[in-house]
């Protein structure tokens, strides 16, 4: 029992890693976006430099749904492991045998819990283009 315990710490770790890789992605994300767009000199302005934010968010979009994904795996591994016997551990903490039990990564980064942080940022981000131009 106690091997199994440990087994079962060690993917929570990993669990714990993704959800907070998720959170700095997002504070990240939001600290980014609206510090270029409050240091943004309108009058002087290219239009260029409005595409920085919309395309960091974006790629933040991604990474964040990336880590959610690898983050259900792991949640479908501890399920996985608090049904097994002691006798069938074995400490391993590869998750890819997994990718089939879980969403996709285009599914996940649709969600709906990405979808309602991200959407709104991107939309400011293109409001703020559309108005300087």
């Amino acid at each position: 029992m106690e091997e199994k315990m440990k087994h079962l710490e060690m993917i929570q770790n990993v669990i714990t890693r993704m959800a907070s890789n998720s959170f700095l992605l997002k504070g990240w994300t939001v600290t980014l976006v609206v510090g270029l767009l409050a240091f943004a000199n309108v009058k002087d302005m290219n239009i260029d430099f409005m595409l920085l934010p919309l395309v960091s968010a974006l790629f933040f979009w991604v990474l964040d749904a990336f880590y959610l994904h690898e983050e259900r795996k792991y949640v479908k591994m501890y399920e996985r492991v608090a049904r097994l016997n002691n006798e069938e551990i074995n400490f391993s903490l590869n998750a890819r045998q997994y990718e089939t039990e879980t969403e996709g990564i285009k599914s996940v980064f649709l969600s709906k819990t990405l979808a309602l942080f991200y959407s709104p940022i991107l939309i400011l981000v293109i409001v703020a283009i559309i108005a300087y131009q």
